[in-house]
């Protein structure tokens, strides 16, 4: 589902990929609806290619966004009334193991404005389904050889 949906620097919202063209993609905004081309001088960057640095490793931004959804449920997160220290320890208790020297206040405002957009949108689902099944399918392969040993 991510894959589909775009940031374009220097133009405000998130936009879901319509169509391509030469040299440009239609992309539609998704807020208001309204379709507009994003040419290749556009520095343009799908959400499911976006990942948080963590201690351990890279987190898709799937993955976090689907944690964010647990914790703080369809609401919107306002930030603006968080400072910063309070913002990053609400961060840490969705996801606890981010490196945070390298994730950065303003990262992790980006990422609950875009959590905002997608659910004001009604997009609240962020794993593709194939992706989802894979991960239930090895969850319940481990659960299935933990009750056999």
């Amino acid at each position: 589902m991510l894959k589909r949906i775009l940031s374009i620097s220097g133009k405000p919202g998130l936009f879901k990929l319509m169509n391509q063209g030469k040299n440009m993609l239609i992309v539609e905004n998704i807020a208001t609806g309204k379709r507009t081309p994003a040419y290749a001088r556009d520095k343009v960057v799908s959400l499911g290619d976006i990942s948080i640095y963590t201690n351990d490793g890279d987190v898709p931004l799937a993955d976090v966004l689907e944690k964010v959804k647990e914790i703080a449920g369809v609401d919107p997160i306002d930030v603006k009334s968080m400072g910063d220290e309070k913002l990053r320890d609400y961060f840490k208790t969705i996801l606890p193991e981010y490196d945070e020297d390298r994730v950065y206040t303003t990262d992790i405002k980006k990422l609950f404005s875009w959590y905002n957009q997608l659910v004001a949108a009604g997009i609240t689902e962020f794993k593709d389904d194939e992706i989802a099944q894979d991960e239930a399918a090895e969850e319940a392969e481990v659960s299935n050889n933990e009750q056999v040993k």
